[in-house]
């Protein structure tokens, strides 16, 4: 099956693959905690938006995971004090899906999430989603997926890592079709670790 890029998190470890058969020629880069999804050496050239991003932002307040621009707006928010819920609703609304030809979803979550957050509480992570005819964000307390295409709506999944490095091969070797790369974090705020596959 193929569900494009997707997203598993959990209060204290979570992961991000990427899964393509449009840009297969990308790779997960690790630029001191923060996880950068860009094009190989080899990569044709391309003007799409969407194929370049910050896949993985560390903050004091919580580890934020997603497959595009909108990382940056969510870690900055949640670094200021927003909510886990705020932070991740507030950019996915404003820049909505991508304007591709799929209409793809943004998809994101938060690992890690501060005890003092009102949103998680004891919950500890938060997932979300904007697709066309949707915005939806939870705070989650066992290991939830969601992905751009078929499991498009959060869903239990059993991850079995409790570290990073073993969260992002996981996800890597995942049955789902078409990997690429992922990116593994784990921890709580302000101790976080990460990890890269790439192959």
């Amino acid at each position: 099956m193929y569900v494009g890029r997707f997203v598993v998190v959990a209060p204290e470890v979570g992961a991000y693959r990427v899964s393509s058969r449009s840009f297969p020629n990308r790779k997960a880069v690790d630029r001191d905690g923060t996880i950068t999804v860009a094009p190989t050496a080899d990569a044709p050239e391309t003007d799409n938006p969407y194929i370049s991003y910050n896949a993985v932002r560390l903050t004091d307040r919580g580890a934020v995971i997603g497959n595009g621009s909108h990382v940056d707006p969510i870690a900055e928010k949640l670094a200021l004090g927003t909510p886990a819920r705020d932070a991740l609703a507030e950019p996915l609304k404003a820049l909505d899906f991508e304007k591709d030809d799929y209409d793809t979803p943004r998809i994101a979550g938060i690992v890690g999430v501060s005890e003092d957050d009102p949103t998680a509480g004891e919950a500890g992570a938060a997932i979300g989603i904007v697709r066309r005819d949707a915005l939806v964000v939870e705070a989650v307390e066992e290991p939830t997926l969601v992905a751009t295409y078929e499991r498009d709506d959060p869903v239990p999944f059993e991850l079995g890592a409790s570290d990073a490095a073993g969260a992002a091969r996981e996800l890597y070797d995942h049955e789902f079709e078409h990997a690429v790369c992922a990116a593994g974090v784990s921890g709580s705020a302000g101790d976080y670790e990460t990890a890269i596959v790439n192959e």
